[in-house]
This record gives C-alpha cells, sequence and structure tokens, in this order.
C-alpha cells in the first residue's frame, strides 16, 4: 500500500500579468503554471525537471505561499494551504522550509553563522541564549559543519560549506516538507554528490519528503523516487525514477535523457536534438505545447491538447503517441 500523500497539488495555476504604459495596463499573462495537479507521499523524494523558464521555481514558491496561486489549490496534510489565516501560516512555516539555489546569496553576509541557523528557532520558538547555541551546535554537527566555526561569517566558508549552513537552518525547525529548489546546481559535481548524500542521510534521520527541483535528469536520478518532467508550464510525465530513465513514453523525456554524458564511449545513445528555443510562456502554442520542437508532432498534436493520463501503475504521460 502507498503512503498517504502528504502534498497535493491540484489543477494549480500562477499567472504574471505583462503591464504596459505609465497606467500599468495589463495586455496579457505570462503562464508559468497553467493547470497542473500533483501529489507528493510522506517520506519520498519527488524530483522536477525541466529546461529554465519552465515554471519549475515558481511552483515550490506557490506551495510553501511565497507567492499567491492565480487558481487551484494546495493542501498540505489536507489543510488548503491558500485559505490559512495568517497565524495557521505561520504555523505551517515550521513544517515546510526551502532550500535555495545559491548558497551565496541566499545568506545574510552581515550574519554570523550561529545567527543565521538560529534565527528560525529565535522567530518561531521559545529558546534561552543557552538553548540556541546548544541546538545550533546540534545541526551544524549533522551537516556534516565544524560547530566551532559558528561564530564566523559565510565568506570564510566555501560554496558546499554554505550550502550546508542554508540545509541547517532549513531543518533548525523539524520540517516535514523541504522544497530544495536547484539545491546543487551551482556547486562543483564533486561537491554535489556530497550535498546528495547529505539530503539522503537527513531524509533516512528525520523523515523528510523532499520536492527536488532541478535542471537535469541526471542530477535527480541519485536522490528521487519519482520524477516529474516538467514543460512550459506543465507536467508531461511523471513516473518511477528507474522506470522512467529506462523507457521514457515523452519525446521530450527522451531528449533530455538523450543529452546525459555516458560513462563510456561504448554505452552510445543517438542524441536528440531539439529544434528551436523553448516557446513564451506569454503566448503558449495551440494543441501540445511541445508539438513545435517535437520530432514525431502530427497533425492532432498542433490541434489538441493532450491531458496527463495513467499509461500504466505509476506511469503520467501527456502525449498524444507515447513512445513505447
Amino acid at each position: 500500500m502507498s503512503a498517504p500523500y502528504l502534498l497535493e497539488i491540484r489543477n494549480v495555476k500562477k499567472y504574471f500579468p505583462i503591464q504596459m504604459g505609465l497606467l500599468g495596463r495589463v495586455v496579457g499573462h505570462v503562464k508559468a503554471i497553467d493547470g497542473l495537479s500533483l501529489g507528493i507521499r510522506k517520506g519520498e523524494t519527488f524530483g522536477l525537471v525541466g529546461e529554465s523558464g519552465c515554471g519549475k521555481s515558481t511552483l515550490g514558491r506557490v506551495i510553501l505561499k511565497l507567492q499567491q496561486a492565480t487558481e487551484g489549490d494546495v493542501l498540505f496534510e489536507e489543510r488548503n494551504v491558500g485559505q490559512l489565516k495568517p497565524n495557521e501560516l505561520r504555523r505551517l512555516r515550521q513544517e515546510m522550509q526551502i532550500i535555495f539555489q545559491d548558497p551565496f546569496g541566499s545568506l545574510n553576509p552581515r550574519f554570523l553563522v550561529k545567527d543565521i541557523i538560529g534565527e528560525p528557532i529565535r522567530v518561531h520558538l521559545r529558546a534561552s541564549a543557552k538553548e540556541l547555541d546548544k541546538r545550533v551546535v546540534e545541526l551544524m554537527e549533522l551537516v556534516g559543519l565544524d560547530a566551532s566555526r559558528r561564530n564566523r561569517y559565510p565568506h570564510e566558508f566555501s560554496g558546499g560549506q554554505r550550502q550546508r549552513i542554508g540545509i541547517a537552518r532549513a531543518i533548525a525547525l523539524n520540517p516535514k516538507f523541504i522544497v530544495a529548489d536547484e539545491a546543487v546546481s551551482a556547486l562543483d559535481v564533486s561537491v554535489q554528490s556530497q550535498v546528495l548524500n547529505l539530503l539522503v542521510k537527513l531524509q533516512k534521520e528525520l523523515g523528510l519528503t523532499y520536492l527536488f527541483i532541478a535542471h537535469g535528469l541526471n542530477v535527480v536520478r541519485h536522490i528521487s523516487d519519482r520524477v516529474g518532467v516538467m514543460y512550459l508550464g506543465k507536467l508531461v510525465e511523471v513516473a518511477d525514477t528507474e522506470a522512467l530513465f529506462a523507457a521514457p513514453m515523452h519525446p521530450y523525456t527522451a531528449a533530455l535523457l538523450s543529452a546525459i554524458p555516458r560513462p563510456t564511449p561504448h554505452n552510445k545513445q543517438e542524441r536528440i536534438i531539439l529544434q528551436g528555443d523553448v516557446p513564451s510562456p506569454a503566448n503558449p502554442p495551440s494543441g501540445c505545447r511541445f508539438h513545435p520542437r517535437c520530432p514525431i508532432a502530427r497533425d492532432k498534436c498542433r490541434q489538441e491538447e493532450p491531458l496527463l493520463l495513467p499509461l500504466s501503475e505509476g506511469r503520467q504521460v501527456a502525449c498524444h503517441y507515447p513512445l513505447v
């Protein structure tokens, strides 16, 4: 029996107005998320991938209500996040946290590390100076940092260490759910693997649930239980990680997989080159949004928008002609 959903996203849309003139007349909308539904089970890591501008990070911010959804509902443990009162939302902040992409820009350079990590505790919980310092030491040791350096500033740490500081801050309140928004994309490859291993370790020890947002499939494979592939504001494929890598069913997923470098020259796979650029989310194509770049597009693809439908157990695909 599958674990229950910790988080459910129901037909969420997020549109940003396009304004012109001195009076700010609205002449259109950027459809960053356009009718997306998704469930994330308790204790799993759901990987979300797609090209830049597809709406991945916007979705993460809408889930945490850092941005308000235009339409649709976000349910966390069956509580509608969009309908919570300010005091209820404040309590929810303890259960939902975020790890930002940039380990350099996301930390206040004027704060000591102990103040950066301890700030959520000061804001949400009552703790004496001694209790706060003890908790900061515990958190730094938990993420593999030398707690004796807690009185230093962020610039005195490497990029990987700064990201560990951000992770320590994110878990300070013992949350249940974390959005990792391209949390390793700014790090060197060797450091990426160390941070990914740390996230896996923390998940096992603390019972965390992750939405792991990444630019490429090669990163999410090593941490995700399931993967969703996003294109121009919509999900085009959702599957268990190994099933998706073994046999992608959407042409866009197949193209992303073909771009992953292979470890040996004997394990060759034909590269699928997508033609053209990603269309503007302010004016998405009719029918299937991927059809202008799809190598197998037909007339039906240009006229009818495919729905994200189940093809097999654990597999959903939005394609009129899925690959087999």
